[in-house]
């Protein structure tokens, strides 16, 4: 009697996996690839960082894009001897690839120089911070998961004076991260 009933569950399983394929196969079917144009951003908005930095960013990747996997940006840095406070991501990693220009990352207790070609990972729960050391610069940006930082660019784009300390706090928080630190300044 046993075996009946596993052979019978088993082939009852049969049209249900097969129907879960046919869902899965039908939503990678409405995948389709895209293309952003250089100086252009996935849905035509350009963010600006007003307040922690006065850098443009433009999604290249939205986390709609990837089921909130991945969120890829490039920032414009505009903000020469800027960057954001020392802060952690609570549930993503970072990374950066540098396209012009000359950075300082922190990460943890370690310092690295960056200049165009060079790649660092940020890992989250380790607090980070960088400054733009060059006039002009430019850097691939990724998170992922993807979390709230399309969000996040939002809402910075949107302020209209210069926030206080505990204002960008209070955002960053809100965006599942935690400023624990000053920024870098330059060296």
């Amino acid at each position: 009697m046993e075996r009946k009933k596993f052979i019978l569950g088993a082939l009852l399983l049969v049209p249900f996996k097969m129907l879960a394929k046919s869902f899965n196969l039908k939503f990678m079917e409405d995948k389709k690839g895209f293309k952003v144009n250089a100086g252009e951003a996935r849905f035509g908005t350009h963010y600006k960082m007003k307040g922690v930095t006065l850098n443009t960013l433009d999604v290249k990747i939205s986390s709609s894009d990837s089921e909130g996997a991945l969120a890829v940006f490039q920032q414009t840095g505009q903000t020469p001897n800027g960057g954001p406070p020392l802060h952690i991501h609570l549930y993503q990693d970072e990374w950066f690839y540098i396209l012009e220009g000359d950075y300082l990352f922190q990460v943890g207790d370690e310092k690295y120089q960056m200049t165009k070609g060079d790649t660092i990972f940020l890992p989250r729960n380790v607090p980070h911070a960088f400054v733009q050391l060059t006039e002009k610069a430019s850097v691939i940006v990724s998170y992922f998961p993807a979390g709230k930082m399309e969000a996040f660019f939002k809402e910075t784009d949107s302020w209209t004076s210069p926030p206080t300390k505990e204002i960008i706090a209070d955002v960053f928080a809100r965006h599942e991260m935690k400023v624990v630190g000053p920024g870098l300044g330059a060296h």
